[in-house]
């Protein structure tokens, strides 16, 4: 891992526990704050990989312990000797910790409230092991290189896989805001956070929402500029991102390092809206030019350097190495907050839905029938059938459908895989006393983002040596937005909410643009360019034996002759996968 960590290594063993860890130095660049770290008894040994960004809170609340380091991973290991499991609940940040004790021969293992970092672990044959990376545990050689068939099923239904599973069988994924008790041949997980239990009803006036916002998202951004070395921001010129970069240069002295893509491909393209921001915050901006064939010569390191496969990510790994090969190692993101401010179209349908929700049950069998009517069309789009046949059009049965790349019958149809998987979403009926566009922030954070967006963005970034950190995803902010009434949050404009609650922050060319999200033109080059790379991995994944070869053909040169019902998604999937299994030996 050492891409994970390229500045310091170190191990601990000692009769049945072996730790080691690869540093990223971002605080405290002493020698003495890499890891494994001890406390002053040698009782207690600490890894962990993330950052803590109320550090210095925290620490001065542990009066006692004399401190060795200036950073936060000891703060963290005090904690743990202050408060025990508790400790958790003073941290803010992203974190995947682990602290060993000598003396009860236990293992305490805990992950952040949402996500952010990777926490995988197996426990087998009387064996316990741990990482931030799949790969990792494979190169152990304590477990086979066997793909888990319902994983991939899942993978190719939502584009990645969801805690508890991982793509490899008997690996899992410890669940955001959980921790592991380990001890002897046992293994508990227990929850310390959850957001469902933060419901609290808003009833003050929208200025004073506002205000709340503001403050919230201020405060969450000055936490991400806590630092010992350079910092940036990946700016795509959209609400989000430009936001971020303004806070932080109202928050900073020096400049802020800023960093877009550019494409050839106009409709791709929104350098422009990053030059606009770039002017107005004074920012030190960095423009990547994405051509075609430059493009192809990352892409396979790309690929490669996915820990696990993901149909998204690969424009994340190509700005995270520009950002790092000019000499930054942290860079803030945008992402996040159309998961809370309602700046997907899938807020705007999901409600529109809900509008049928008093007669939906009596309309079974009209449903049925127009839907097999739908699907006997030849272009038919196999959502709208799928949303036409759910039981009922709460967000337990619709959001699947709408986050789906594949559906279940597409499955059925490709592949021999199961096409029942585990939920993509769990504990959804704990949400419902939650306003309705809360809900869905609510799905999505439990869902795509955390799975997808989130999990691309870590192994995309730490690929190139790039800590990346999220304001909209800190945990007070959440809070405080999922309790906000539907009123406020209604998209009337892009995310009226937070752009009103920003005042004068942003030029209106930013506010009232077209939303186009940090999209590649991957229609386009893989019917061109990457046409090659693609029909390879495609003839390759025909073979497979879980595979409908013809099928998948078949599709696939539709795809290319046009035929607008399949589309470049369903099939990236595949290509990626094909590259995955081949590139990391899978059975």
């Amino acid at each position: 891992m050492k891409h994970r960590g390229p500045d310091a290594d170190a191990y601990y063993e000692n009769g049945p526990i072996a730790l080691g860890h690869r540093r990223l130095s971002i605080i405290d660049l002493s020698e003495a704050a890499n890891q494994p770290m001890t406390d002053a008894s040698g009782r207690y040994w600490i890894v962990f990989n993330g950052e803590i960004y109320n550090f210095r809170e925290v620490r001065a609340k542990l009066h006692g312990y004399q401190f060795k380091t200036n950073g936060d991973t000891e703060v963290i290991l005090a904690a743990y000797l202050a408060w025990g499991i508790d400790c958790l609940k003073h941290f803010a940040g992203m974190f995947a910790l682990a602290i060993w004790d000598s003396l009860d021969n236990s293992l305490f293992v805990a992950r952040d409230r949402l996500g952010v970092k990777p926490l995988y672990y197996f426990h087998l044959n009387h064996q316990f092991g741990f990482a931030s990376e799949v790969r990792s545990l494979l190169s152990s050689g304590l477990l086979p290189r066997q793909a888990s068939r319902k994983a991939i099923s899942q993978f190719l239904q939502f584009q990645s896989v969801a805690a508890p599973l991982s793509i490899i069988e008997n690996i899992f994924q410890l669940e955001a805001g959980c921790y592991l008790l380990v001890k002897s041949d046992s293994v508990e997980q227990y929850r310390y956070w959850s957001v469902s239990h933060h419901q609290d009803p808003m009833t003050g006036s929208r200025s004073i929402i506002k205000e709340g916002v503001r403050n919230l998202l201020t405060r969450a951004v000055e936490r991400r500029l806590v630092s010992d070395v350079p910092l940036g921001a990946f700016l795509s010129g959209g609400i989000d991102s430009s936001i971020i970069v303004g806070l932080m240069a109202s928050i900073q002295s020096e400049p802020v390092n800023t960093f877009t893509m550019s494409f050839r491909e106009k409709e791709y393209d929104e350098s422009h809206y990053a030059d606009i921001i770039s002017k107005k915050f004074n920012t030190r901006h960095t423009t990547v030019k994405v051509e075609p064939l430059i493009f192809l010569d990352e892409l396979e390191a790309a690929l490669s350097a996915m820990d696990s496969p993901s149909g998204d990510g690969i424009n994340s790994y190509v700005v995270s190495k520009k950002i790092r090969e000019s000499g930054i190692t942290v860079a803030l993101s945008g992402i996040g907050g159309d998961e809370l401010f309602a700046g997907y179209p899938i807020f705007k349908q999901f409600l529109q839905l809900s509008k049928f929700k008093s007669f939906w049950s009596t309309t079974a069998r009209v449903r049925s029938l127009v839907a097999r009517i739908y699907e006997l069309q030849k272009s038919h789009n196999p959502r709208i059938a799928q949303l036409l046949k759910i039981p009922t059009c709460s967000i337990a049965e619709a959001y699947p459908i709408f986050r789906q790349v594949l559906s279940p019958d597409s499955i059925r149809t490709a592949t021999s895989l199961p096409s029942s998987v585990p939920a993509l979403v769990p504990n959804i009926k704990a949400w419902s006393k939650f306003p309705l566009l809360s809900q869905v922030t609510l799905a999505e954070l439990n869902g795509y983002t955390q799975h997808t967006l989130l999990k691309d963005t870590d192994q995309m970034s730490m690929a190139a040596s790039l800590e990346v950190r999220e304001p909209f995803f800190d945990h007070e902010l959440i809070e405080y937005v999922l309790n906000i009434p539907d009123k406020h949050k209604y998209p009337h404009s892009p995310k009226q909410l937070l752009v009103e609650s920003m005042g004068d922050l942003l030029p209106p060319e930013i506010v009232h643009r077209k939303k186009q999200g940090f999209l590649m033109p991957w229609e386009l080059w893989m019917k061109k360019e990457l046409k090659s790379f693609c029909n390879d991995r495609i003839q390759l994944m025909a073979q497979r034996s879980f595979i409908n070869g013809d099928m998948l053909l078949t599709k696939w040169q539709r795809f290319l002759s046009g035929d607008h019902s399949e589309r470049w998604s369903e099939l990236w999937v595949f290509v990626v996968l094909e590259f995955w299994l081949d590139k990391n030996e899978i059975e």
